[in-house]
């Protein structure tokens, strides 16, 4: 029986709070991080690459806790409001999902932002290792320039770093990752948890700070799955924990509210998702 655990988006607060479900459950005996294909999606893509790097979650929970003067993270110096205009204005016309895409694209492109080197910093300052691990990890991205969905994995010849910091860019927020001499930004741009790429796993779990966003609902996609004949355990967030990630998860003061709303929400799934993951 194959197994698959997907991580969906969710700024640094979904960082926090995936963790903190995984911590909950791993302390009572449902260890995700041993699945055998792991998917990342913006924050997930950073969750992901954490758990397959060896770090332990007590060290990568006591990291969220961490005062923002003494991390590398970034705070967040953007209009979110007019951010949200500039992407309802790519929806003009009805695009289909490339072409909306590469309208995407092209407000992360010509949003001024931080250097796109000072973003790779904070991407690194994340990871115990910066090198892929054997297991099998999928991380999302999506060509700004083009509008075409791509996933880098360990055979892509992609470092890590760009790989994630390439899932994690926001666009009109963070740039663009440049790799290869392409422009890469968010992986959400296509959908909020890309669980599609778990086909063909027997057992999968999703993990989703949000239910919505671009492209499918993380229910339909667990739908699809389930069509397919997996068996499929969604996780999203509650109404405390989504209070926790406050009006903008991409703040690092939301990471310890979220760690804990995680935690908590964790230990409430533990018989749930034991009944599924052997």
């Amino acid at each position: 029986m194959s197994t698959a655990l997907v991580l969906g988006g969710g700024g640094v607060a979904g960082i926090a709070w995936e963790l903190g479900i995984l911590d909950a459950l791993f302390s009572r005996g449902v260890d995700l991080t041993t699945a055998d294909r792991v998917i990342g999606t913006s924050a997930g893509s950073t969750v992901g690459a954490q758990i397959r790097s060896g770090e332990s979650l007590i060290s990568l929970c006591e990291r969220q806790l961490v005062p923002l003067s003494e991390s590398a993270e970034l705070q967040v110096e953007t209009s979110l409001d007019s951010l949200l205009e500039q992407f309802a204005a790519c929806f003009e016309g009805g695009p289909e999902e490339t072409e909306l895409r590469r309208r995407l694209g092209e407000v992360a492109l010509s949003a001024p932002t931080v250097p796109e080197s000072a973003r790779m910093d904070v991407i690194a300052s994340r990871l115990q290792s910066h090198e892929w691990s054997e297991q099998e990890l999928l991380i999302t991205a999506v060509d700004a320039e083009s509008g075409e969905f791509v996933v880098f994995g360990r055979q892509s010849d992609v470092l890590l770093v760009h790989a994630i910091a390439a899932s994690c860019a926001v666009p009109g927020v963070w740039p663009p990752a440049t790799i290869g001499g392409r422009r890469y930004m968010d992986g959400g741009m296509r959908s909020g948890t890309n669980a599609d790429l778990a086909e063909g796993c027997d057992m999968i779990v999703i993990i989703a700070p949000f239910a919505g966003g671009f492209g499918s609902s993380v229910d339909a996609e667990a739908e699809c799955l389930r069509a397919g004949g997996a068996t499929v355990e969604v996780i999203m967030a509650d109404e405390l924990s989504t209070k926790a990630f406050g009006t903008n998860p991409l703040d690092p003061k939301t990471r310890a509210p979220s760690l804990l709303e995680g935690r908590r929400q964790g230990a409430l799934e533990v018989e749930r998702i034991a009944k599924v993951w052997s």
